[in-house]
């Protein structure tokens, strides 16, 4: 294998399919990145068995071949060459070693061969469908702060999509929880998408896509299978298996009828929680709301820093009303709330709370209160 290569074409792959790569396993193939040079293009790949991703960028390749490397390593010292550097990347038939220069400098790199890199096992994607890339940022930024990171409910540790109605109403629903918030949204059903069934898309893919996604304006190609999911980008392909579990039944933790309801200014209700929280100590970080006619009260105590109170104004409706927040919780929901104003919608203080975005009527979220 011999090829040469923008730095700047290889750090851009290399630093996405990097990513996959696990810093301690047992396994050592599974530490390296597979490059594989063809045609035009060097092309990268990196698994943790249960994720997979590969890349591709163009190089002038003069000999074909492929190998693999320690992905870590690798990277570091791309990352670490000068900007604007051609990257000569070459590994002699039957050689251990792949050699790589760059400018002055010369690295030589332990190699192992490329035959014995896993290959995900793609079983058949029977549902496929594309979705605009704004769409699948939506629904992963909307939801994504709600995934449990608790082991022990694996099941919780990603993110539940399924189709939702039929026909035109047909929608595309996303949610996540961890047991105390809940985050659902849902959008349009992609045409092709109608047989999707209910997955559960695992966290650390789901931090992956939303890397990959960040700067791509048109459409994501999406495969689906009951144990396998499949992202086709512009120059990268992400494939991941599901939690293999039962997503709890959610809908019967969404409060219907809550009577007592108050809107906000989203960013000044932010600020109070933020500036209020600082003065608690404890893990869960406890504020206390208290509704009144015209203003709600943001307060906490903690017997080490002391109390803290401030008052903002709001539009409240119902009888005066005590109920205890974990902050960061509501502070990661009111981060996603993009109108001026969030409604909240309460019962009483041990019932679960519907929080409402008016400029965003696709999004809701739950939030279960906590003694203070």
């Amino acid at each position: 294998m011999k090829l040469a290569i923008e730095r700047a074409a290889l750090l851009r792959s290399l630093s996405h399919v990097q990513n996959v790569v696990e810093r301690r396993t047992t396994i050592p193939i599974l530490s390296n990145v597979m490059l594989r040079a063809e045609g035009e293009s060097l092309h990268l790949t990196a698994t943790d068995m249960d994720l997979s991703m590969a890349a591709s960028e163009p190089a002038r390749v003069e000999a074909g071949g492929s190998t693999t490397v320690a992905a870590h390593t690798f990277f570091e010292i791309v990352r670490k060459l000068p900007d604007g550097a051609e990257v000569m990347l070459e590994q002699p038939p039957e050689a251990s070693e792949l050699g790589l220069r760059a400018a002055r400098s010369v690295f030589t790199l332990p190699a192992l061969p490329a035959d014995e890199f896993p290959a995900m096992d793609l079983d058949e994607l029977e549902v496929r469908f594309a979705m605009p890339a704004a769409d699948l940022r939506k629904l992963v930024d909307k939801t994504r702060f709600a995934i449990s990171t608790e082991e022990t409910r694996y099941y919780l540790n990603g993110i539940h999509l399924h189709a939702a109605g039929a026909g035109p109403e047909a929608m595309l629903r996303a949610v996540a929880t961890d047991g105390h918030r809940l985050a659902k949204i849902e959008l349009a059903l992609p045409a092709g998408a109608e047989a999707i069934p209910a997955i559960i898309v695992p966290r650390k893919t789901v931090g992956e896509l939303r890397k990959l996604v960040d700067d791509i304006d048109g459409d994501i190609r999406v495969a689906v299978s009951p144990t396998r999911i499949q992202f086709i980008l512009e120059r990268a392909v992400l494939v991941s298996r599901l939690i293999d579990g039962t997503f709890p039944d959610y809908e019967r933790v969404i409060p219907v009828g809550n009577e007592r309801k108050a809107h906000l200014a989203t960013k000044a209700f932010a600020a109070a929680v933020d500036r209020v929280s600082t003065i608690s100590t404890e893990r869960a970080r406890a504020v206390k709301l208290r509704f009144d006619d015209g203003s709600v009260t943001v307060s906490a105590v903690s017997t080490e820093a002391g109390r803290a109170e401030e008052e903002i104004d709001a539009e409240y409706d119902g009888e005066p009303l005590e109920i205890g927040f974990n902050s960061r919780y509501i502070l990661d929901m009111l981060g996603e709330v993009e109108g001026e104003t969030v409604r909240m919608e309460m019962a009483n203080p041990a019932a679960p709370t519907l929080v409402q975005d008016p400029a965003d009527t696709s999004t809701v979220y739950v939030l279960m209160p906590m003694r203070v």
